[in-house]
């Protein structure tokens, strides 16, 4: 049993807020649901959502050096709705300013990694009925015809140590929380004499 935790938002800083604005708008369809100034008054916010439930899924600020020298994030992902969409922004990203670093299999989720205009690492992925222990990384070709797709993932994640079907790796994680709160709740309670 968790204890109501779920990931809410991720927020990046960046360079030239007009071209990141444009590329995850554009691109990947987000709404800027709010923008103003920082708190400091130095620069912009701006959240964007995807999700009408949700007032921001994605934080963009200004104030990132432009000469960082390394990219404080590490990724961003997104899970699509299909296998069709997934292929369809693949195939957009030749008209975006980003740079395809391409589909991946990870026996768990079929990927396609880019860079955004800013050189943040985005994962557009779609999860399969799949685990196989992490970290995996097979190559994948979205051009083959869905069938022959999905057996080809199923036959290279069966292949490998640690294979199971998501439901049984959803049961193993399930366990793992309830222990991990469990734990929490002994650790938190009164000590009685």
């Amino acid at each position: 049993m968790s204890f109501g935790l779920t990931l809410s938002h991720v927020g990046v800083f960046v360079t030239d807020m007009k071209k990141m604005v444009d590329f995850y708008t554009g691109f990947l369809g987000f709404a800027v649901s709010d923008r103003g100034l920082l708190s400091s008054g130095s620069g912009e916010i701006v959240f964007l959502t995807r999700d009408p439930r949700e007032h921001h899924q994605f934080v963009l600020a200004s104030g990132r050096p432009e000469n960082l020298g390394y990219n404080i994030v590490n990724q961003l992902s997104f899970r699509v709705d299909s296998l069709d969409t997934l292929r369809e922004l693949q195939r957009g990203l030749k008209s975006e300013h980003a740079t395809e670093l391409g589909p991946v299999s990870h026996g768990n989720a079929l990927s396609v990694y880019l860079k955004d205009p800013e050189g943040n690492r985005v994962e557009l992925l779609i999860d399969t009925p799949w685990y196989v222990p992490q970290p995996c990384r097979l190559a994948a070709d979205l051009s083959l015809p869905d069938d022959e797709l999905w057996a080809t993932l199923e036959r290279e994640a069966r292949a490998l140590p640690g294979f199971k079907s998501r439901a049984a790796w959803m049961a193993d994680v399930e366990q793992k929380i309830a222990e991990a709160t469990a734990k929490r709740r002994r650790a938190a309670a009164p000590v009685t004499a």
